[in-house]
């Protein structure tokens, strides 16, 4: 069976699976490698996807590893946050607007992330996903982005000669080796990172138009998924608060990142749970009737966190570079404001990490009597 570890979106939200990950691997025995064949990773996913699938060693070393990056990352690890940046960046956008709408030399950005790029070039090795994947230790890794030109949600992956590639609606699967290009790509949000152009097109955040999430990890094999999602407590009901003002443009935004980053996740998770219950429920004899060969049931493992990540995100709002701070203030991105969802996809600060990771890690020993059957130990 081929177990898939599927990573969501999220921005710094993402570190809450590097936990999950790390209490995962503190219940593999410790010469595990690699227990999941096929890793697939989306925007901030990717990172994680890449830091696991782009290294040699046993899991339990790649997950300190990558846990010790996030717990010392900071915003300027990630996106330039001097104020010389942030102000040539936005007369860049202005300039943009005589000239046709697009940027001169480069893509329009709020942001500008080659730090994250330098970053990630020099910890990931990408030469050893080939190597990963001829010696039987990895079966393929992929990597989704957004083509601005058709709008389509394109899964670049590298992987086993006998994987072919799909074309379905508004998505579709393209066999390359995968590069520092498809990570920057994957992880450009809208506005915030610039675009990256891969061959002709450019391509941004995976998350935006990427309508089934899980689907890649299906396409190329897998039969068993572990889905660490980012979104904001699901499994708890929360009950609407009474809103004291018309919503800020932070709030709005904060709606639209957790519709791209999160909803299409739950949404494509409920459908194959109801998939995997109309596939049991299917007598033998009449799939053999109707020749149905490809309705099986899928494993599924989904953890998710257990507290409000808005929350949590309220507490570290003072710990973000003044001028980001002052720019969320202004757009209402404070807890007054409604807006800490919005600001909690940039929050790539230790204190908010460290609690996303412990959260993570503790969600994962909660689930320890599951993981447990899922890997068979």
């Amino acid at each position: 069976m081929s177990k898939a570890l599927v990573l969501t979106g999220g921005g710094a939200r993402a570190a809450y699976q590097v936990g999950v990950l790390k209490g995962i691997a503190s219940i593999l025995p410790r010469s595990v490698y690699n227990p999941f064949p096929i890793i697939c990773g989306t925007s901030a996913g990717a990172i994680n996807a890449l830091s696991i699938a782009g290294r040699a060693g046993p899991f339990r070393l790649r997950t300190k590893k990558l846990e010790r990056i996030w717990h010392e990352l900071t915003p300027a690890d990630v996106y330039r946050t001097d104020a010389t940046g942030v102000i040539k960046n936005t007369f860049h956008i202005l300039a943009s607007f005589v000239h046709s709408g697009y940027g001169i030399g480069r893509p329009i950005s709020l942001l500008d992330n080659s730090p994250l790029r330098q970053m990630m070039e020099d910890y990931v090795k990408f030469d050893y996903l080939d190597t990963a994947i001829d010696n039987g230790e990895l079966q393929a890794i992929a990597i989704t982005a957004m083509s601005y030109a058709s709008g389509k949600s394109v899964t670049f992956f590298q992987g086993q000669e006998q994987i072919p590639v799909w074309n379905r609606s508004r998505r579709r699967g393209e066999k390359i080796p995968i590069s520092i290009d498809h990570l920057m790509a994957s992880t450009a949000i809208p506005g915030l990172f610039p675009a990256v152009q891969i061959g002709t097109d450019y391509f941004g955040d995976g998350a935006v138009r990427q309508l089934k999430p899980i689907s890649p990890a299906l396409h190329m094999g897998a039969n068993q998924l572990l889905i660490i999602g980012v979104s904001d407590n699901p499994t708890h009901s929360q009950r609407s608060t009474e809103m004291q003002h018309s919503p800020s443009t932070a709030q709005i935004v904060g709606h639209m990142f957790n519709s791209a980053f999160i909803d299409a996740v739950e949404s494509d998770l409920e459908t194959l749970q109801s998939v995997n219950r109309l596939a049991s429920a299917l007598p033998q004899s009449l799939r053999e009737k109707n020749n149905i060969t490809d309705l099986n049931p899928v494993g599924v493992l989904s953890i998710s966190p257990s507290e409000s990540i808005d929350k949590i995100a309220q507490k570290y709002l003072h710990e973000l570079p003044r001028s980001l701070r002052l720019f969320l203030r202004l757009t209402g991105a404070t807890a007054r404001g409604g807006g800490s969802s919005a600001a909690s996809y940039l929050l790539f600060e230790p204190g908010f990490c460290r609690e996303l990771i412990a959260m993570g890690t503790a969600d994962a020993l909660e689930k320890e009597d599951e993981i447990r059957q899922f890997f068979g130990i």
